[in-house]
């Protein structure tokens, strides 16, 4: 069994919440709509998030579903729609991956187009951090001055983590007739009703646009950048498996009111940009949404409020930032610039599918003109 220092410990608990610039705004969202039971959805990203951190041993994310989250906000979707389309993509996931067509894709990928979508990624990250610093300009500065001061320093494993509960403080300090009063109490999730007669309205306005997002960036991307940053590892981890763990868990956990969710590129960078390296880091994001779940329940929300997103969008800079300068960016050759450039420029205006192929599109048009020149 494998033993922590103190400073680790400390690292791995600054990386697990520094992934929250998505994950925040869109659990506030579905809670302030009441779309959802809280303990459900919390329960199902503690168990979804538990499982990852037995399976990979790495901080690999856990991560609501955007496109799903974008339809379900702007609709009002019920908790039952909710749950179909969650066992409708848990099924496709899982059946393509069985099938094998996730890995033959993700082997035809250049090296060039993947570096693209790393910039892509890593500018749509800064981009959605700049925005949330927006909310709350003086504490978004204050927490990229905290990061600043932290990040050279013996405090930078906990850097995250600071910067959070500073934020937090401050707020609660600045808006003292706004504290909420928190009941602690015990919470089971509802078992979800499920009508399929929903499962027209998923298929119909949700089904595609997510699963481009999941093949992509939560499945072959993620696997790309995780053998990037963990390459001493003995057994890289693959679209194939990530596939397994989205598809299988989704599909057990919809029922009990999870909100369908994924893994994610971007919300790896950050964690590991933080100090996640084991899946110590999940584990504690797991443990303390199954409390949150379990404990709080209908006041959950209320918690959450808590938490300046101006703040996480401080992280998101930095990490983006980060990711955005790779290595790989810095030493590319001249001739494969333009792919990796546009590639990312649509990742970033667009989105993380289509960016996927048109950078594969350029790529190849490249290949055949320099074969060309060559005769």
């Amino acid at each position: 069994m494998k033993t922590f220092t103190t400073k680790q410990v400390a690292a791995e608990l600054s990386g697990a919440f520094a992934d929250l610039g998505t994950f925040l705004p869109i659990v506030i969202a579905v809670l302030t709509l009441h779309l959802m039971d809280p303990s459900g959805l919390f329960i199902g990203f503690g168990l979804f998030a538990l499982a990852v951190a037995a399976i990979y041993r790495r901080p690999i994310p856990v991560q609501p579903m955007k496109a799903v989250a974008a339809v379900v906000i702007a609709d009002n979707l019920t908790a039952g729609t909710i749950a179909v389309t969650g066992l409708l993509l848990g099924a496709t996931v899982l059946l393509l991956t069985l099938t094998g067509l996730v890995s033959r894709i993700g082997k035809m990928i250049p090296q060039s187009v993947l570096t693209g979508i790393q910039l892509g990624v890593g500018l749509i990250l800064a981009w959605a951090g700049a925005k949330l610093i927006l909310q709350e300009p003086m504490i978004g500065l204050m927490s990229l001055v905290l990061l600043l001061l932290l990040l050279p320093t013996r405090f930078k494993p906990v850097a995250a983590i600071l910067v959070i509960l500073g934020s937090a403080i401050w707020s609660g300090i600045d808006r003292p007739g706004q504290m909420p009063e928190i009941a602690i109490g015990f919470y089971l999730p509802q078992w979800v009703s499920i009508d399929w007669s929903d499962a027209w309205t998923s298929a119909e306005t949700i089904l595609l646009p997510q699963l481009a997002l999941t093949l992509t960036n939560a499945m072959i991307v993620t696997a790309a950048i995780a053998r990037r940053l963990f390459e001493d590892q003995a057994r890289p981890i693959t679209p194939q498996q990530l596939g397994m763990s989205t598809g299988v868990l989704n599909l057990l956990l919809a029922p009990l009111g999870a909100f369908p969710i994924c893994h994610g590129a971007g919300g790896l960078v950050v964690q590991h940009r933080f100090g996640a390296r084991t899946g110590l880091a999940p584990a504690i994001f797991g443990i303390t949404c199954l409390s949150i779940g379990l404990l709080l329940g209908p006041n959950a929300l209320q918690l959450l409020l808590l938490i300046p997103l101006a703040a996480v969008g401080a992280l998101l800079v930095f990490a983006g930032l980060d990711l955005a300068m790779s290595k790989e960016l810095t030493q590319v050759s001249r001739e494969n610039l333009p792919v990796i450039v546009i590639t990312g420029l649509v990742c970033l205006l667009l989105n993380v599918a289509l960016g996927l192929l048109v950078g594969i599109a350029i790529e190849y048009l490249r290949r055949r003109n320099g074969e060309k020149a060559l005769l």
